[in-house]
């Protein structure tokens, strides 16, 4: 089902706080597996997600609403991470809580940010994803492909 009462704009940078619980949502959990702690978002392989957002030259974030509500967020920085292919690529992080996926607002907001990396003149943009992830669907209907993998993720680009 989708959902049309949404809105997406800019994240305020009141709201970057926001982003450690996007961040927290964002990781694939499979079937019948226990979520990790919360805390696991502070490990430096995740905190260069969100560690210091908005002082980045590229660091752009957009924030889906719902009934006036955070539904989900996309945001995107050149950061190494697995995704990074070098440093004029941003790399994508975006996330839903659970009750709004499935419902269009994910593929709007990767729209979104792709469209607003192109009229900021980027070349092309990356993301890493988890090979059992339903989301790689989503990623390849907007438009990146993938260009790597090792045996858990794959890491996927898109040409802007």
């Amino acid at each position: 089902m989708q959902i049309t009462d949404y809105t997406i704009r800019d994240m305020a940078k009141s709201e970057y706080g926001l982003l450690d619980d996007f961040l927290y949502e964002a990781i694939f959990i499979p079937e019948g597996v226990e979520p990790p702690p919360r805390e696991i978002i502070y490990q430096p392989e995740l905190t260069v997600y969100t560690k210091d957002f908005g002082d980045g030259k590229c660091d752009y974030a957009l924030l889906a609403e719902c009934d006036g509500k955070a539904a989900g967020a996309v945001w995107v920085r050149i950061m190494n991470d697995y995704g990074h292919i070098d440093d004029s690529t941003p790399s994508f992080a975006i996330s839903l809580y659970k009750k709004y996926r499935g419902k269009g607002i994910g593929t709007a907001l990767m729209r979104s940010m792709i469209d607003r990396l192109k009229a900021l003149g980027y070349k092309q943009a990356s993301l890493a994803v988890q090979k059992a992830n339903y989301a790689v669907r989503m990623y390849k209907n907007v438009g990146f492909e993938i260009i790597g993998e090792n045996d858990e993720e794959y890491i996927m680009l898109i040409g802007l």
